[in-house]
């Protein structure tokens, strides 16, 4: 299988040399034995081979990672198709590779390189570890870094890159997936995730480079002594702290503000932070939740770290009873990476409402533009101002725009959408003030282009103040907003999916449903009127029959508008091994029989899921909420 089988008697040689009885992947555990420096990793393969766990290892060594809707995201471990101390070594030399032929300058500008709080013992991986591996490869080739200290929320790496005229940023996260997971996120010098053709040109120069190319790779005390390294986060703090007040409106309000918040920060990054934005607007500091405040990469007080999953993980019982006993009327959880905001409000009845991604953009949207036109009374204003959503989050922008005059625009599922979308409206003049994913994720504001928890939080307690003030609840705004732009009612969830050629298979049958290249005509009994296929780059609705939106042929999604009003989208996800399914029932104004409009939805859901993707036949997993 390789050389020096057996030399000296040495073990690791006599492990090199066994054969596997598979030539390919002979060649990766050799490769993985002569090139990975650490020692549990090198163990973890080093045992599968000694215990013929061939397949594993076939999983393992026979495949690579590529960049999904957020980077570069999978289990740590060791494997090329995982995160670790090698993977995140060849990524980075990929990554340099790639900057140095694109930007003349690169030596002088440099790269930002953040981390979350994940980690795992077994792996002897963790984000702070591969944060300084990333910056000793750029290190070793003479390029700046700008490495912060210690963890940081996910959009200060982007925030920084914008701030410090880098070419690029790194962001050690894998946000709020299961704690088993890590990821590799990469900004481009606009500040936005990389996208096309950025992202297949990095795999392609990671591909060209996979040995590590020197010991000074695997020296994650270089950063430490060489002096091309330096640290940003004080003035990025600062810097970030000060410009948050551009979103502060009712200052003196906030200083008075009789209500209280509590503050999940879900074992992450977020604590400090939140204290800081809620200070910075003139508030006391929420209450945080004191078992979930610090940081912890095993999650131990959750269920899973995803506050994502609404009420099966907001509403559990530290938040709650921390927040009945301080008397605080809403709770504000952010995910570990806090680039995410999940928010609950005590109901005047009895119980708690969890607003779901969709309700709270309805919200913000309301409240950034409410304020935008306080301090920009002419109508004719307008025309440069806009808000921005992935396409299968809810369309109350749409009807924002619609009656108020500003522009909305739809993007593919993922941030990095919207990040490049903002740029290229800022170059002609335009401001984006609102952008939203339905996966809780907002920009108020474009104080960077990524999606982002911490401002949220803060926007979200004034907003909750000056409706207070009002003697209203945000559950009772929401309600007044829709009785003005109608309401929008929206279901969304997902089925779990271990296995890609099923993904495949279903979305096949789906193009393919009443014959060769014919989509479904209906569903639940309900006639479908168009269908859109942005992973063939298909729609009805257009008259050349082609996708508005940019074709995605690495990922699956496909949208039916229904001749009642309802909008429903299946696609498979970038990070995570579900296909989600998103439904929303636009009504018009005027017309707010919820009971019905909710009775409808469902109907057209539960038939979107059993009679699309058959997850009984398909062996899916459905949610657990």
């Amino acid at each position: 299988m390789g050389e020096d089988c057996g030399v000296n008697g040495d073990l690791n040689a006599n492990l090199r040399c066994q054969s596997t009885g598979d030539p390919q992947l002979d060649q990766a555990v050799h490769r993985w034995l002569t090139w990975d420096k650490n020692q549990w990793t090198r163990a973890q393969v080093e045992s599968l081979l000694a215990e013929a766990q061939f397949d594993d290892l076939r999983t393992r060594l026979c495949g690579r990672m590529s960049f999904g809707t957020a980077g570069l995201r999978a289990p740590m471990g060791a494997g090329f198709n995982r995160i670790n101390d090698l993977t995140v070594i060849q990524s980075t030399q990929g990554l340099w590779s790639y900057l140095s032929r694109y930007f003349a300058d690169f030596s002088s500008r440099g790269v930002v390189v953040g981390f979350d709080t994940r980690g795992q013992e077994e792996s002897g991986c963790s984000s702070q570890r591969l944060a300084k591996l990333t910056a000793a490869v750029m290190l070793s080739r003479d390029v700046p870094v700008h490495l912060f200290s210690t963890f940081v929320p996910t959009p200060f790496v982007p925030y920084a890159v914008k701030k410090l005229g880098a070419a690029a940023g790194v962001m050690i996260t894998a946000s709020h997936n299961p704690k088993e997971d890590n990821g590799y996120k990469v900004y481009w010098c606009n500040g936005a995730q990389i996208s096309a053709p950025h992202d297949k040109e990095i795999l392609r120069s990671i591909e060209e480079q996979l040995e590590p190319w020197s010991a000074s790779c695997w020296d994650e005390e270089l950063v430490e002594s060489c002096s091309l390294r330096t640290e940003p986060l004080t003035q990025i703090n600062s810097c970030y702290m000060d410009e948050l007040t551009s979103l502060c409106f009712h200052r003196d309000l906030n200083r008075s503000c009789p209500l209280k918040f509590v503050h999940s920060s879900f074992h992450g990054v977020g604590h400090v932070f939140v204290q800081q934005a809620f200070q910075t607007f003139g508030f006391h500091p929420p209450i945080p939740v004191p078992e979930q405040k610090d940081p912890d990469p095993n999650f131990s007080s959750l269920r899973c770290p995803n506050p994502e999953e609404g009420e099966s993980v907001l509403l559990q019982e530290l938040s709650l009873l921390l927040a009945e006993r301080e008397n605080a009327r809403i709770v504000l959880a952010t995910d570990p990476d806090a680039d995410r905001l999940a928010v609950a409000e005590k109901s005047d009845g009895c119980g708690w409402k969890v607003f779901t991604g969709n309700e709270l953009a309805a919200l913000l949207g309301w409240w950034m533009f409410f304020n935008w036109k306080e301090h920009h009374p002419d109508p004719a204003d307008t025309g440069s101002v806009y808000m921005l959503a992935t396409t299968v989050s809810s369309k109350i922008l749409r009807a924002f725009a619609h009656k108020e005059g500003f522009h909305f625009e739809e993007t593919l599922p993922g941030f990095k959408w919207i990040g490049n979308r903002m740029h290229e409206l800022s170059k002609t003049g335009n401001t984006v003030i609102f952008a939203f994913e339905e996966s809780i994720g907002f920009l108020c504001g474009s104080m960077v282009p990524e999606k982002d928890g911490v401002s949220s939080a803060a926007v979200v307690a004034e907003m909750a103040a000056y409706l207070h003030n009002k003697s209203l609840s945000l559950d009772q705004q929401l309600h007044n907003i829709y009785l003005t732009y109608g309401f929008h009612v929206s279901k969304t969830s997902y089925v779990v999916c271990h296995h890609p050629p099923t993904i495949q298979k279903i979305f096949c049958r789906i193009r393919n449903f009443d014959g060769e290249g014919s989509y479904p005509k209906s569903c639940g009994g309900v006639s479908i009127v168009h269908v859109r296929d942005v992973t063939t780059g298909y729609d009805s609705s257009q008259a050349d029959l082609r996708s508005v939106l940019p074709v995605s042929r690495s990922s699956q999604m496909i949208t039916f508008t229904l001749q009642n009003g309802v909008v429903a989208t299946l696609r498979s996800s970038g990070t995570e091994p579900k296909i989600k399914y998103y439904t929303e029932f636009c009504a018009p104004p005027g017309k707010s029989d919820m009971s019905s409009l909710e009775e409808e939805l469902t109907k057209v859901t539960t038939a979107l899921l059993d009679e699309f993707l058959e997850p009984e036949r398909n062996n899916l997993i459905r949610r657990f909420v």
